[in-house]
């Protein structure tokens, strides 16, 4: 399999060093920034260089060389830093993903943040899950019940901003626990919306992720307070 062109692992890397807190050891880069390639095989990964080096390892510190010429990378030894610009290089891609065009949505009230997390714990309950809002650093979780370790379940509310952080935090959530991943946005967009980031940086949930517009989840709101009293027996335990 082919090797990613140099120039695709750099903003990826400026992604993960954002994510962190704009610096991380270069020896945990490599293994997440694999993730962003789900087509390399563990033998791509193991490949060796003539000389015996890691020929992935060689490819992430040649981008890191690009991205340090550019002056959005700092290298300390080990350790790699985000700097100003390529902090700004990675919320003018954001940007370029927000900046779509919205859909109307006729007189559909815009939720605020809170009100799409309120109303995804409530949908989550009433269809018999244990979910909590602001659980660790996810906007909604659902769980099986309230003793199950595994989140089932995990929800970003992005209705404005940048979505990079938010889809960071899914992808880790399927990374870890193979936890369903859903991106509540501003409008009625398909995965078509997230093309640029799903089909790049976030490859790997691209088949995985459910995008779904404020619109949606208000009329699913709707149409299960209407029958909660049919649902709750429906989803009744005996």
């Amino acid at each position: 399999m082919p090797f990613p062109e140099t120039s695709r692992l750099e903003l990826p890397i400026l992604q993960e060093l954002k994510a962190t807190g704009g610096a991380d050891q270069l020896r945990y880069l490599y293994d997440r920034l694999a993730r962003y390639f789900p087509q390399l095989t563990e033998a791509d990964l193991n490949e060796r260089s003539e000389s015996g080096r890691s020929r992935w390892r060689g490819i992430v510190q040649r981008a890191g060389r690009e991205l340090e010429t550019n002056g959005e990378l700092r290298r300390e030894k080990s350790e790699w830093k985000l700097t100003a610009k390529g902090a700004r290089r990675v919320e003018a891609e954001a940007m370029q993903f927000d900046a779509q065009p919205a859909r109307s949505q006729g007189k559909s009230k815009t939720l605020t943040h809170k009100e799409a997390q309120a109303m995804l714990v409530e949908i989550g309950l009433m269809l018999g899950k244990h979910a909590e809002a602001e659980f660790e650093h996810y906007d909604v979780v659902w769980r099986d019940s309230a003793s199950s370790p595994r989140l089932s379940h995990v929800f970003e509310v992005q209705i404005s901003g940048s979505v990079d952080s938010a889809l960071t935090r899914l992808k880790h959530a399927y990374d870890a626990q193979r936890s369903r991943p859903f991106l509540v946005i501003a409008d009625e967009r398909d995965k078509r919306f997230a093309g640029k980031r799903l089909t790049g940086s976030f490859h790997e949930i691209w088949e995985t992720i459910t995008v779904i517009g404020v619109g949606e989840l208000q009329r699913l709101y709707e149409a299960l307070r209407a029958n909660a009293s049919l649902l709750e027996k429906l989803t009744t335990r005996n």
